[in-house]
């Protein structure tokens, strides 16, 4: 018998399977951060932020968000579209993505919008594979650019527009500037509230940087304030004294508090 697929908007009892993003009762630094995010997605809610749920007979089998562009903390840039920041499916191969992607047009038509845009990756990983949009009627509409050091990990704006005169949306451009002071390690934190490792992270951030007292200068950028995001264009990033240290997953405490003691004795 076939599975029975439906999608609804989150409801109260979806929001730790959502917060938490998929990791329930794993770990009380992921709960915390499910409260902090959800928090903010109640706020972002009345911007026309929406998060639709996918069931699987019944039990939670994935979440797709929708955000305003103007409002997206992750990019890209752009005007009258909504962004698909994050899709997850826990459940391969029942079609769980392709309903969630049709709900998220849905409810971009609904609000008067002129098309869906996310960022899609051409990597080996799980996370938002621009060859599952590029299946499923997203076409390219930025050149990738190379991210990172890995040539195989790179990233492109794709959308699927409803209407052909729609100004194009474009990636956000780091622009990151250092400036060190005297007989401290500074650690410039960008960070965001609706990308579960980002929220960690800082927060990892936070309470190693306090650890090192008055050696250390802690300057925090959150893209959730409009300004910030446009002024830096960088969703997600730690530097310390101007170099970027990254995992990919949240940053561990021990090589934070490692890149800082480097700081120290440099």
């Amino acid at each position: 018998m076939k599975p029975l697929i439906e999608i609804h908007d989150m409801e109260a009892s979806d929001e730790y399977f959502v917060g938490t993003c998929t990791h329930t009762h794993e770990s009380e630094e992921i709960d915390l951060s499910a409260s902090r995010r959800l928090a903010w997605l109640r706020v972002m809610y009345e911007k026309g932020s929406r998060v639709m749920v996918a069931t699987l007979d019944g039990k939670q089998a994935g979440f797709l968000h929708v955000i305003p562009i103007e409002f997206s903390p992750w990019g890209p840039l752009g005007r009258d579209l909504l962004v698909i920041p994050c899709l997850c499916s826990v459940n391969k191969g029942h079609g769980v993505g392709k309903l969630l992607l049709a709900a998220a047009e849905q409810e971009a038509r609904h609000q008067g919008r002129k098309g869906i845009v996310t960022i899609g990756y051409y990597h080996d990983f799980w996370y938002m594979p621009a060859s599952f949009f590029e299946a499923n009627g997203f076409f390219k509409c930025e050149r990738p650019r190379q991210e990172r050091s890995s040539a195989k990990n790179t990233a492109a704006v794709l959308w699927r527009v409803f209407d052909e005169h729609t100004e194009a949306p474009v990636l956000l451009k780091p622009k990151y500037e250092f400036k060190p002071i005297r007989r401290k390690v500074v650690i410039d934190l960008f960070w965001n509230a609706f990308c579960q490792t980002s929220n960690i992270e800082a927060q990892r951030v936070r309470e190693v940087a306090a650890e090192f007292g008055d050696s250390v200068a802690l300057n925090e950028y959150c893209a959730d304030d409009r300004l910030v995001l446009l002024r830096n264009q960088i969703p997600r990033g730690i530097f310390i004294d101007g170099h970027e240290i990254y995992w990919g997953y949240e940053a561990p405490k021990d090589g934070i508090r490692q890149a800082i003691a480097q700081g120290l004795r440099e």
